[in-house]
C-alpha cells in the first residue's frame, strides 16, 4: 500500500533537543508509526543520518545508525548509509521508533557561564568561536543533561538559533565553532566536508620520544566494541582511510610535544594514530597501556592532553580570512613547563 506524504520540511524553528537542530520537531511526528517526510532546500545537502536526529531529536543516536544499519530508512524507496545526503524533493521514509523517557536540561551554574563568556575567543552576528574546556561534554545526552550548547544557549536565550559546527570529544579542550545563524552551519560544514577552505591544528602530549621523522600517519580506522561495552577506534584494513599529519615540536625527559593536524575527521583519529605508532597520548584512557597509565599516574596527570589549538577558516557570510587561537588552560601549562616543552603560541 502506498503510504501519503505526511508533511514537508518547511520553514520550522531553530529550536534543539540533545545538541541536533530541530527543524521539524513542530510536526509532531507520530514515532509509533511509518512516516514519510517531504526535504525542501532548508534541509538540501544535509547528511541522512543529521536530518534524521533533527526530526527525531529525543531519539538516542545508537538508534538513529540502528534503523539506517537494518534498511529500515529509505530515500526514494532506496536503502541509504548514514552519510549519503538529502535532497529537495526527496521523500525520506523513516520506521517507527521508540522514544525514550525525556532527560530535562540541566541548568548552568553562574561560575560555568561566566568561564564560558571568558573563554570565548571569537564572536559576531554569525558565529562564536570559544576555547571549550576538558571534561564538558559539546551537548546533553547518554546521561548527560548539561553541554556547552545548552549552556551557551543559557547564556545567551535571547538568540533563537545557535547550533555546533563540529565537535570535541568530552575530554578534549580547545577551540570550537557555533553558528549563530543557520547559513554560516551550513557553509561551515561544507568546508569541513569537502575538507577545503577550514583547517585544524591541534596540540597532543605524547609518551615517550616521538621520532622526528615521522611526519603523518594513514592507517584505516574501523568502530570496535571492548566487552565492557566500550566503543573504540582500532586501526584495521577494513576500516575508513584515516589521515594525520604531525610535527615534533619539543620533546621532555617523558614526554614529546606533537603539532597534529587531522586532514580526514574520523573519532579519535588524532589519538588512535598516535597510539598506533607507539606513542599513546598522555592521560588517554582509552587507548593507553598498562606502562603509561603508571607513568601518568606519577607525573599527577588526570586528564587527556589533547587540545584543540587553531582555527584558520574564511568567514562563511563576509569572506574574511580568519586565524583564530585558543592557548591550553594551566594545568597543561604546568605540565609543558616541567616537561621543558616549548609550542610558541
Amino acid at each position: 500500500m502506498q503510504l501519503p506524504i505526511l508533511f514537508k520540511s518547511d520553514g520550522c524553528s531553530s529550536k534543539s533537543v540533545g545538541g541536533y537542530p530541530e527543524y521539524m520537531a513542530k510536526f509532531e511526528i507520530d514515532t509509533t508509526k511509518v512516516s514519510l517526510l517531504e526535504v525542501t532546500a532548508d534541509n538540501d545537502g544535509q547528511r541522512v543520518d543529521n536530518f534524521l536526529l533533527s526530526v527525531l531529536g529525543k531519539v538516542p543516536k545508537a538508534m538513529v545508525y540502528r534503523i539506517i544499519r537494518k534498511g529500515e530508512v529509505r530515500i526514494n524507496k532506496g536503502r541509504v548509509k548514514a552519510d549519503s545526503r538529502v535532497s529537495t524533493g526527496d521523500v525520506v521514509r523513516i520506521p517507527p521508533v521508540r522514544l525514550p523517557q525525556e532527560q530535562a536540561v540541566g541548568h548552568a551554574s553562574a561560575e560555568l557561564l561566566a568561564g564560558l563568556k571568558r573563554a570565548i575567543v571569537y564572536e559576531d552576528d554569525a558565529l562564536i568561536a570559544i576555547n571549550k574546556p576538558h571534561g564538558l561534554a559539546v551537548h546533553g545526552g547518554s546521561g548527560v543533561n548539561l553541554g556547552l550548547i545548552e549552556a551557551l544557549r543559557q547564556l545567551y536565550p535571547e538568540h533563537s538559533f545557535l547550533e555546533l559546527v563540529h565537535r570535541l570529544d568530552r575530554d578534549t579542550s580547545g577551540i570550537i565553532l557555533v553558528a549563530r545563524k543557520r547559513s554560516a552551519l551550513v557553509a561551515l560544514q561544507k568546508m569541513l566536508v569537502n575538507k577545503v577552505g577550514i583547517r585544524k591544528r591541534y596540540l597532543a602530549l605524547v609518551h615517550g620520544h616521538w621520532p622526528q621523522a615521522v611526519t603523518e600517519v594513514k592507517a584505516p580506522l574501523k568502530k570496535s566494541e571492548r566487552q565492557s561495552g566500550e566503543r573504540i577506534m582500532l586501526v584495521d584494513a577494513e576500516g575508513k582511510a584515516c589521515h594525520t599529519r604531525y610535527r615534533l615540536l619539543s620533546s621532555g625527559p617523558h614526554y614529546s610535544l606533537l603539532e597534529a593536524e587531522p586532514v580526514t575527521g574520523r573519532t579519535h583519529q588524532i589519538r588512535v594514530h598516535c597510539q598506533f605508532q607507539g606513542y599513546a597520548i598522555a592521560g588517554d584512557e582509552k587507548y593507553r597501556d598498562r606502562a603509561q597509565v603508571a607513568i601518568d599516574q606519577q607525573h599527577g596527570i588526570r586528564r587527556l592532553f589533547l587540545h584543540a589549538l587553531r582555527l584558520e577558516f574564511r568567514h562563511p557570510l563576509s569572506g574574511e580570512s580568519l586565524s583564530l587561537a585558543a592557548p591550553p588552560n594551566a594545568d597543561f601549562e604546568r605540565l609543558l613547563i616541567k616537561e621543558g616543552c616549548n609550542y610558541g603560541f
